[in-house]
């Protein structure tokens, strides 16, 4: 059994251009996403261990806002899932597993929540 660390942000809106039918082709649609990111941890966590021996919250939020290519459409939201995996993947050898949330906000008709969950383990 190995130590494992996951790192979460949870919720994070993002405007995103994504979807299949026209009237969602040519504006941004709000998109509430959640990422889990499995890493391996030091030994130890002292008190005075340096950001470094972790992961940056940021960096999380980073792959699902600014590290998604501006003016790029993805047609499926599990496009917009495999690039925040890939983008922590490529950020860090340390992450083993990244699991991506992704909830379409504009569809929701009563307060339900439409989306999918994509989970990917470095290779």
């Amino acid at each position: 059994m190995h130590d494992l660390l996951q790192l979460q942000v949870r919720d994070f809106e993002v405007q995103v251009l994504t979807g299949v039918y026209s009237e969602e082709t040519h504006l941004p649609q709000p998109l509430r996403i959640s990422i889990t990111v499995d890493m391996i941890p030091p030994e130890r966590f002292a008190p005075d261990t340096l950001l470094s021996e972790s992961k940056s919250y940021l960096d999380l939020k980073h792959a699902a806002s600014s590290a998604l290519p501006q003016g790029v459409h993805f047609t499926l939201i599990e496009g917009v899932a495999d690039h925040i995996a890939e983008t922590l993947f490529l950020g860090d050898p340390r992450v083993r597993r990244v699991q991506v949330e992704i909830v379409k906000l504009a569809i929701a008709e009563a307060d339900e929540k439409i989306g999918i969950t994509m989970v990917r383990h470095r290779k």
